[in-house]
């Protein structure tokens, strides 16, 4: 088949709407063992847990989080997502 067909598009970026995403209930994965540990003991702080570094963009609201309290730093997160990790004790951090 010969001929022009369909519209062009300039600049095309493929892949541009790609979201990376984390569920909550492994957001404690991202940090080590010991890190766990030593904030379970020292309920005063709460480990900052950037999801941007690890690689991911948005944080959605599958699964149970601990009932300790954790900062997390993502781009965007769920309705449900936000309410798991404020129940917990934590806060959401939005990063652009």
């Amino acid at each position: 088949y010969f001929g022009k067909v369909g519209m062009r598009n300039f600049h095309l970026i493929k892949h541009g709407k790609v979201i990376p995403a984390i569920n909550v209930d492994r957001l404690w994965g991202l940090v080590s063992e010991q890190t766990r540990a030593y904030y379970k003991e020292n309920t005063d702080k709460a480990p900052v847990i950037d999801v941007l570094k690890a690689g991911y963009m948005k944080v959605t609201g599958k699964g149970v989080l601990p009932e300790q309290p954790v900062i997390v730093k993502a781009r965007y997160f769920t309705k449900e997502a936000e309410v798991k990790i404020k129940e917990a004790g934590g806060v959401c951090v939005l990063c652009a």
